[in-house]
């Protein structure tokens, strides 16, 4: 016999409504588990209070559900369902940031959603993300789902240096633009570059760092990008800086290179490599730099406490965002340079928070430009996709569940004394 709806009194449930409303209850329990902050919640004009008393709370955040269908998004997919809800339009928010902050401070929260999901729900996004692994081909098509969505579209949400990575400020009036050229230039004065250099970039992305390297320090550079959109890109700002004779850009795998250079430089491109291919990727870094070379890495970095618990899991950026992604931690970075280099630390720079404010300018440029980026057919999935990912990492950054650094490394003949930030500010 099956059955397809049961009356109680005037209400008729379907075996749906019946999952949702207790799906609803399943995720109003989790949410009275918040013990730092304060929550409203609006469902069908009423408004639930979880968390600490309003007056005591250090933030407070207000959700409001548009559909009923976010509770079984929550239920059935956890934190990557509750990104997918959003998405959709079934819940939304004034301040998406203030909720991932809130989530962050309650992590305990967040496991307890992973832990209600069902297993084969569990079981099909760690399949999808072990099926989107960096081998040699998978890693193209990885760069590609994200890079080449179109440099029409990232121009308007990145500033004129086309930097994709935290740019580092001083003042709080100014500029994306100067804090990305201040980071490059950061970067050039900490591989102490000058015109003797060849300095070889694992990971171009528009072309910023290696123009402003080649320009403003006479070095030569060897870019390399799986992207062919940023690599045609790259071509021609090469070519409009007439630098062709200190620029070679190149679509190879890190992995393909050869030949030795003096420095070499990789900004926040560890992310993409994969925990699998840490050892491959520090090994043949430390085979491409000569015996007294230099390095700096710029990674994004999870907490170390909370780094396996992450190779395990699947969040909302590695299933939409960056495929085959993988956020090391500084003890990761350090084991793996002292068990597959020769080259020693001498230098490790946070930048957290410079993070956080580079995301916000991004995010308001984003929606400054939404008109733009309508016309070249975003639809409002893809648009709330991208807020998501975003405000996601903005929270994240302000609560330093996730970090930002430099870490500068030297091969055994490196002599010079390292570069300490004086904070110049950069050649325009």
């Amino acid at each position: 016999m099956r059955i397809t709806a049961v009356k109680e009194g005037t209400r008729a449930f379907t075996l749906r409504s019946i999952r949702t409303e207790l799906a609803r209850r399943l995720g109003q329990e989790l949410l009275r588990s918040i013990r730092i902050g304060s929550l409203l919640l609006e469902e069908n004009g009423h408004v639930q209070h979880f968390g600490q008393a309003r007056e005591k709370a250090s933030i407070e955040a207000y959700i409001r559900v548009c559909d009923e269908a976010a509770w079984l998004a929550l239920l059935e997919g956890g934190s990557v369902g509750a990104g997918e809800a959003y998405m959709r339009g079934h819940w939304d928010t004034p301040d998406l940031v203030r909720v991932v902050r809130l989530m962050v401070l309650n992590m305990e929260v967040l496991y307890r959603m992973q832990d209600h999901q069902p297993w084969w729900q569990r079981l099909a996004a760690k399949l999808f993300h072990v099926s989107r692994r960096n081998t040699l081909q998978k890693a193209r098509q990885n760069i590609s789902a994200h890079y080449d969505l179109s440099n029409a579209f990232f121009a308007q949400m990145l500033d004129p240096t086309m930097a994709y990575s935290a740019g580092i400020f001083q003042q709080d009036d100014e500029s994306l633009q100067t804090a990305s050229t201040r980071k490059f230039d950061h970067i050039c004065r900490r591989l102490q570059l000058s015109d003797k250099d060849h300095l070889l970039e694992i990971g171009t992305g528009w072309g910023g760092l290696a123009i402003h390297a080649a320009k403003h320090y006479g070095c030569r550079v060897t870019s390399t990008t799986l992207s062919r959109e940023q690599l045609q890109y790259a071509q021609e700002w090469v070519a409009r800086e007439g630098l062709q004779d200190r620029i070679t850009l190149l679509q190879q795998d890190y992995r393909e290179l050869e030949g030795q250079y003096d420095k070499l430089v990789s900004v926040e491109m560890i992310e993409a490599v994969g925990a699998q291919y840490y050892d491959a990727y520090f090994a043949q870094c430390n085979r491409l730099l000569k015996p007294e070379g230099l390095m700096l890495i710029q990674a994004i970095t999870i907490s170390d406490q909370r780094y396996a618990q992450s190779v395990r899991s699947t969040d909302f950026i590695k299933r939409y965002i960056f495929p085959g992604g993988q956020l090391p931690s500084n003890a990761v970075i350090a084991d793996h340079v002292a068990r597959h280099t020769d080259m020693q630390l001498i230098g490790l720079e946070d930048m957290t928070h410079d993070y956080a404010r580079t995301l916000h300018a991004w995010r308001q440029r984003f929606h400054a430009a939404l008109p733009v980026i309508r016309s070249h057919g975003a639809d409002d999935l893809f648009i709330r996709m991208w807020d998501y990912y975003l405000c996601f990492c903005e929270g994240g950054f302000l609560e330093r569940v996730i970090h930002t650094a430099q870490f500068l490394l030297a091969k055994p003949a490196f002599r010079h004394l390292p570069y300490l930030k004086t904070d110049p500010l950069p050649t325009p």
